[in-house]
């Protein structure tokens, strides 16, 4: 038996710390917060109000992961949006998408577009299939030493070129798009009427700092598209109690298989011996001896931070000094007394359960871009906005709403030199204004109906969540940030260059979003490592 810690009780942490735990070993899981999930925790923000704090939709979290934990059993129920997005526009209309909706909504824009979409469905859908098989998959790592230490990373390599060889060539084309090309570049090879671009685009660029005309939102675009609720692929949904409803399942699957969690416990460093970890420390001196550690924390928390006088190699060490975060994130949680009212559908229905984004055209989110680098934050902002309690009673008194507003662009640091100061404490309630407002554009009176907000810039995402930069993804999604190079070429396996280290959060394959995938994929590779049965 094994002694291992796991540094960050957010969901992968915890889906780590439950397959060593299952496999017969000690597990620890050490988080700072008074609260286990990281970004994915449901607390009251204002009284009466409950909402998912950072993290607020369900679609990406792995079946496998469901399964094994057996998370249904540990409370979690995960409800599918009566309509999966809602576009409103400024002239009054709107689109609305989710099954049997789409086409037909696309219509009154286009009918070229309508009849282009089940061809543009059926290419995404098999590029996510692609997508889907590599998840849980660990990456083709590159190798130092000889021949025999490669071979295995060799067979993986084969295997993925083979799959890949077997798709028809226009599917490879595609895929290869995808990964390289803008999301308004493939886009704009399928539909000519601003709303359904809008609606993908929406897609390329969430939880990004980038205009949906940089190469590589394609596959941000993809990443979204690769999920499920109850088994139906591509659906969004909402966990019953918020997104903690999730990590609290977590936590009790882990805690029968005798994980102890403890909360209120803020890591100072890791103790190394030699060339391997030893034991963990936390910031009022409490000791923990490992023999494996797992770390579930931005990778440039854990090398700057935990590891500041370790061994680690010099150009691994730089290099995840240069690792690429920020999002461009402002996340909003606001109490409502009403239901808004949308000038595009002044009833209620449907759409009051869907993801709401205000973002009329690919160009419009790229001028959100463009103010946002040359002025701090977007005039025009792009919002998504979804109401859980429309679908979810626990989260508001009788009566009373709760909105999720996820924001964007705004600069993840402001200069030195920023007019009226340069922390963003000195400016975002004025921008969380703006947000509402734009909000109230699209639904008069909105803004009157607001009770109460929780504000978090991306700044106070770094300092309450540990979000470098706000970076909701743990870094980029960027084709030097993805597979075999995320986090650092060689060192895609979820093994840091020390052994006993690992590395089990966002910031290795597949990425960001409650996924579980990379938790999954890291706790295979340290039971393969230390003998025990694969998971």
């Amino acid at each position: 038996m094994k002694h291992a810690v796991v540094v960050g009780g957010g969901h992968n942490g915890l889906v780590c710390a439950f397959y060593l735990a299952a496999a017969g070993h000690k597990v620890t899981v050490l988080e700072k917060r008074d609260i286990i999930g990281g970004a994915a925790v449901t607390e009251e923000f204002h009284p009466g109000f409950r909402n998912s704090v950072a993290s607020y939709t369900v679609s990406l979290l792995n079946p496998k992961v469901i399964a094994d934990l057996d998370l249904a059993r540990h409370g979690l129920e995960i409800v599918e949006r009566r309509m999966s997005n809602f576009l409103p526009l400024p002239d009054g209309r709107a689109l609305e998408a989710g099954p049997g909706r789409t086409s037909q909504s696309v219509a009154q824009f286009s009918q070229k577009d309508a009849e282009a979409l089940s061809g543009f469905n059926r290419m995404l859908d098999a590029a996510a299939n692609v997508l889907r098989d590599l998840l849980l998959r660990t990456p083709p790592n590159v190798t130092e030493g000889n021949w025999i230490s490669a071979v295995p990373e060799l067979l993986k390599a084969a295997s993925l070129g083979r799959q890949f060889a077997g798709l028809p060539l226009d599917a490879r084309r595609d895929v290869f798009d995808l990964f390289t090309c803008s999301a308004s570049e493939i886009l704009d090879r399928w539909f000519e009427s601003d709303p359904i671009k809008a609606l993908f685009g929406f897609d390329g660029i969430v939880g990004a700092w980038v205009s949906p005309h940089t190469p590589g939102t394609g596959y941000v675009l993809l990443h979204h598209c690769f999920g499920e609720v109850n088994g139906k692929q591509g659906i969004w949904g909402h966990a019953i109690g918020g997104m903690g409803a999730i990590t609290q399942a977590m936590r009790r699957a882990c805690e029968e298989k005798g994980v102890v969690v403890k909360t209120g416990a803020s890591v100072a460093r890791i103790d190394t011996a030699g060339s391997q970890v030893s034991a963990v420390i936390t910031e009022d001196g409490a000791r923990y001896e490992a023999d494996i550690v797992a770390s579930n924390i931005h990778p440039q928390l854990l090398v700057g931070d935990l590891l500041q006088d370790a061994p680690l190699p010099a150009d691994f060490r730089r290099r995840i000094g240069y690792w690429q975060s920020g999002s461009g994130t402002f996340r909003m949680n606001v109490a409502l007394d009403a239901l808004p009212r949308f000038t595009a559908r002044p009833e209620a229905g449907d759409h009051l359960t869907a993801g709401i984004i205000i973002a009329p055209s690919l160009d419009y989110m790229d001028r959100a871009y463009l103010q946002s680098r040359a002025h701090g934050w977007s005039r025009q902002p792009v919002v998504e906005m979804l109401i859980p309690s429309t679908l979810d009673s626990t989260l508001a008194p009788e009566g009373k709403h709760v909105a999720s507003l996820f924001c964007q662009h705004v600069a993840p640091d402001l200069p030195d030199d920023f007019p009226g100061g340069s922390s963003w404490d000195d400016h975002k309630e004025a921008v969380a204004d703006l947000m509402i407002d734009t909000v109230d554009s699209y639904a008069p009176g909105f803004a009157r109906s607001v009770l109460g907000r929780q504000v978090l810039s991306p700044l106070d995402l770094e300092r309450k969540l540990s979000l470098v930069g706000g970076d909701i993804f743990h870094g980029k999604l960027s084709l030097n940030q993805l597979f075999s190079a995320r986090p650092v070429l060689g060192h895609a396996a979820y093994r840091a260059p020390m052994k006993g280290l690992y590395m089990c959060g966002s910031a290795t394959h597949p990425g960001g979003g409650v996924t579980g995938v990379p938790g999954h994929n890291a706790a295979r590779e340290i039971l393969s490592d230390i003998g025990a049965r694969r998971v």
